[in-house]
């Protein structure tokens, strides 16, 4: 009796679980499929090359914006990506005392955190003294909406590497900053990368943080100290305009947007199957 109630419990769980997969797989494909066909209708060269027209006035384009969500991307993975890795690493290998608690606390906060608030904690801290919204507030509001991740990545992707690789490499004589640079964190590079591509995947997507930093700008910026454009921002205007032209482009920056991230996550799969077949 015991063992047929365990059984028709696991058939009801595991079709509870596809039920789920399948509705979720609904919803994903849906909204995939609506953005390809309401934005491939408008893909041209000129949205790389031009810049936004006036209003009324049809076709431009964005390139601006495309270069400027490229500039926040690099921006904010130079200042997030070193400090979550160290996050992560100083947390598992040296995790004994209470900063390594606090450090590990903090990451669980920010990770749950809301963006906008994190937007408005740079304005307050950046923009306001500088007297301006700019590209470096902008890269610095993502780069702590990345954190969290990378480090939760680096941290469980290095506890899956065994105790025995460690002392191996002790009983050669190698130091412990030695051993973690150079068996450690290789050994765990696939998943480290893989929480480093969702964390640019996620911060390519965020519009809140960037209303409160790097503002907008419809014309072409390298400055960091100036307002910039980024795709995000640029499809909350154009999508929520009263004019047609702007919210057809909205569709297409959305499935431009939307065909980055998938590159990256692609990308982020390769490296993590060849790593795990070496």
């Amino acid at each position: 009796m015991n063992y047929r109630r365990r059984k028709t419990t696991n058939y009801i769980m595991l079709g509870i679980c596809i039920a789920a997969f399948f509705i979720g797989a609904i919803f994903l494909f849906w909204i995939l499929g609506d953005v390809f066909l309401k934005g491939i209708k408008y893909i041209n060269w000129k949205l790389f090359v031009e810049l936004p027209k006036p209003p009324g006035i049809p076709e431009g384009g964005f390139g601006n914006a495309i270069l400027g969500t490229f500039i926040l991307t690099i921006l904010a993975s130079i200042i997030g990506i070193p400090i979550g890795i160290m996050a992560g690493v100083y947390v598992t290998e040296y995790g004994s005392g209470k900063l390594a608690w606090w450090t590990k606390f903090l990451t669980e906060i920010l990770s749950s955190f809301p963006t906008i608030i994190i937007g408005i904690f740079i304005y307050i801290l950046i923009v306001v003294p500088m007297k301006t919204f700019s590209a470096l507030s902008g890269g610095i509001a993502l780069s702590i909406i990345m954190l969290p991740v990378i480090a939760k990545s680096t941290e469980e992707s290095i506890k899956m590497i065994p105790v025995s690789v460690r002392e191996a490499s002790y009983a050669l004589g190698v130091p412990k900053w030695r051993t973690i640079l150079r068996i450690v964190i290789p050994s765990a590079g696939s998943g480290i990368v893989t929480g480093i591509m969702m964390s640019i995947a996620r911060i390519m997507g965020e519009t809140a943080p960037l209303l409160f930093t790097s503002l907008n700008n419809n014309y072409w910026s390298y400055k960091l100290n100036e307002p910039i454009g980024s795709l995000t921002v640029l499809i909350f205007n154009y999508a929520t305009s009263p004019y047609e032209d702007w919210r057809n482009m909205a569709w297409a920056a959305a499935l431009i947007l939307v065909f980055i991230v998938l590159i990256l996550n692609i990308i982020a799969h390769i490296y993590t199957g060849k790593r795990e077949k070496r």
